[in-house]
């Protein structure tokens, strides 16, 4: 995490070429720092006032043989003279450290005819003749794809400066990326010097010398030069990742406890936590597994402040018993689900929205909770700090639903401005009223006063069994349908607190409303734009309550000929083999038709890597044909 410097960095002049954004790439086998580069390039672009977002390419295995062509690792950053929120299209340029990586990145459409690929050439000379014929092979296709190759000799230039270039080539294209879009070498020194703090000055130093080896070969032998004009008064930023951001929102949310197990794409918070929240007086608890990691935040939270736990899909499956004590038990606990491929260990490292009807759903009886997802990285940050909040004045556990794409996407966002209020108040210690019993529910918000074990007076019995205001066991038909409706309540009253969710186009109706909600608004909503501007009938409404849903939703949905839930998740396809009444719609789709009674459709896709405006755009316009051709 780094501070934004509001400054433009290089220059447009000369034989540069301005463009308002361009989607740089950098792919390699695992291991090579591809990521790493790519992630310090896009600092530089961010803290010199450009927007930007990346995605980064991970492979499912997690050491794929070298040069596979389904082992590619590597990261997108995309950079524009705007506010950038999603991934974009077709990459404009490439870094290749072989060519077999390329491959997997052709079959997921991220070139086209016209991308500039720079390609370690090391390969055309290799001791194996079938390596030297793969590359020459490679070569062939790529031009007659329309590829713009050209063939650079990374590893012989690393190796004027560094025996072991595997380790080095990433510094070395910073450094090629700074010279060809125009920023300052020191802004790599600065990223690097960062990076490499922790291993000394030696280190350091090395790749000092290899970034700026490197903008002084991109300066002298490659002929392509861009300039991206930086966003106008962008102001005070910081560049962080979604994980990042949720780890910054639990500390400025006053949470002391966090307790977590490792797991894909989650555990990045953990290690941020691990270096910064001791410094406001947190603790970071590894549990042994899910179960006990859940079991700590709730007995943390019973004992006064609301705990945090952090984890994906089949984390959220292992916690389910303790998320119903906690519902039951009415104890505060936020649960972030970073959300991932599934089911099962499906795809550990990419995308999917495939957790929302187990958070709502997936607990044995009726164990009501709110959920939320943020949709941008910046919303992260601050819906940490209302799931606290919300936990709190419900006494119920709240789950924050981000994904893969949020948690590793970096972007600039504004800078934070700590406020008092975000914090938790403290732990209040006067005396128990005992005439306020351990769950006196309001009848009308379901919500009771908090006993804090350690208040004198406020002693009481928590348990998982059904129980009566006074937390004594009850098993009486009354009891439990009174201590079901209170809960269920709770839902209804902050349901009645929230505000319609804005449209994106027109307010007032048309032929086609798209649905969306989590990292999938960048897209949906630049998609739409691309029609819009088309003169096409068509807006998107994105959600950020799931449960409860926000309000007037059905008066929104019904000004629109067609309603179309979007996700990255799994619904059949409209030309599928099941009859059409029993065609599995999206989980977004199953929630917005019961909630509204209006015949939402989906359109959704789990290919393991987020949404492009490209994609969403080709959706409306079948959309939009399948309709049309309905009303003729």
């Amino acid at each position: 995490m780094s501070t934004h410097v509001a400054e433009a960095a290089g220059t447009g002049s000369g034989s540069r070429t301005t463009v308002p954004q361009h989607i740089i790439e950098i792919v390699s086998d695992s291991g090579e720092g591809a990521q790493k580069a790519g992630q310090a390039f896009g600092a530089v672009c961010a803290k010199s006032g450009r927007g930007v977002w990346t995605v980064e390419i991970i492979p499912a295995e997690i050491k794929p043989p070298a040069r596979s062509q389904a082992g590619a690792s590597g990261i997108r950053i995309r950079v524009g003279s705007r506010t950038v929120t999603n991934m974009g299209d077709e990459a404009d340029l490439v870094v290749a450290f072989n060519e077999q990586v390329l491959y997997g990145r052709i079959t997921q459409h991220a070139f086209r005819k016209g991308t500039n690929i720079l390609l370690e050439n090391r390969w055309a000379t290799d001791d194996s003749p079938e390596i030297r014929e793969l590359y020459a092979n490679a070569l062939q296709e790529f031009r007659e794809k329309g590829f713009v190759v050209h063939e650079l000799p990374l590893e012989q230039e690393c190796l004027k400066h560094t025996s072991n270039p595997r380790v080095g080539k990433n510094m070395f294209v910073l450094g090629m990326l700074c010279s060809i879009y125009g920023f300052e070498v020191e802004r790599a020194l600065e990223e690097a010097a960062f990076l490499f703090r922790k291993k000394g000055e030696k280190v350091v130093a090395l790749n000092h010398e290899l970034i700026r080896a490197g903008y002084a070969y991109a300066s002298d032998h490659i002929p392509i030069q861009f300039f991206v004009p930086a966003r106008p008064n962008p102001g005070k930023s910081i560049v962080v990742n979604g994980n990042q951001a949720v780890g910054l929102g639990i500390m400025a949310a006053g949470i002391d406890v966090v307790a977590m197990y490792p797991i894909t794409p989650a555990t990045s918070v953990s290690h941020y936590l691990g270096e910064a929240f001791h410094r406001v007086g947190g603790l970071l608890h590894q549990a042994e597994d899910e179960i006990a990691a859940i079991g700590f935040a709730i007995g943390a939270s019973y004992a006064g402040k609301t705990a945090c736990t952090v984890t994906s899909g089949p984390g959220l499956a292992l916690k389910t018993e303790f998320l119903g004590l906690a519902v039951m038990g009415e104890l505060p606990l936020v649960i972030v689900d970073v959300q991932r491929g599934g089911p099962s260990t499906g795809l550990p490292t990419k995308v999917e929205q495939g957790d929302l009807l187990a958070s709502i759903w997936g607990q044995p009886g009726d164990s009501p909770k709110v959920v939320i997802a943020p949709a941008t990285i910046e919303e992260c940050f601050h819906f940490v700090i209302t799931a606290r909040k919300l936990a709190e004045a419900f006494r119920t556990p709240v789950i924050v639903l981000t994904d893969a794409n949020l948690a590793t996407g970096v972007q600039p966002i504004p800078r934070p401005n700590p406020q008092e209020e975000w914090l938790a108040p403290p732990i209040d210690q006067a005396p128990w009223d005992k005439k306020v019993l351990a769950y006196d529910w309001d009848v009308e918000s379901g919500a009771s006063p908090r006993p804090i074990p350690g208040q004198p007076g406020g002693e009481y019995v928590l348990t998982g069994l059904s129980h009566t205001k006074d937390a004594h066991v009850a098993y009486d038909p009354d009891s439990n349908r009174v201590g079901m409706e209170m809960r269920s309540r709770k839902l209804a009253a902050l349901q009645k607190a929230l505000k319609p969710p804005k449209v994106f186009g027109d307010e007032s109706g048309g032929d086609l409303l798209l649905v969306g909600w989590g990292s999938t608004q960048g897209a949906i909503e630049e998609g739409v734009e691309r029609a819009r501007g088309e003169g096409q009938s068509v807006s998107a409404v994105h959600l950020r309550f799931m449960s409860p849903l926000e309000p007037g939703l059905e008066e929104i949905f019904r000004r629109f000929k067609k309603v179309v839930a979007i996700g990255i998740h799994y619904s059949d396809p409209e030309d599928s083999p099941i009859d059409k009444p029993n065609r599995r719609r999206s989980q977004l789709a199953i929630l917005l038709r019961d909630q509204t009674l209006v015949d939402v459709d989906s359109w959704t896709r789990v290919e393991g890597q987020p949404l492009s405006p490209g994609t969403i755009y080709d959706a409306i316009q079948d959309h939009l044909g399948r309709l049309a051709r309905k009303e003729s």
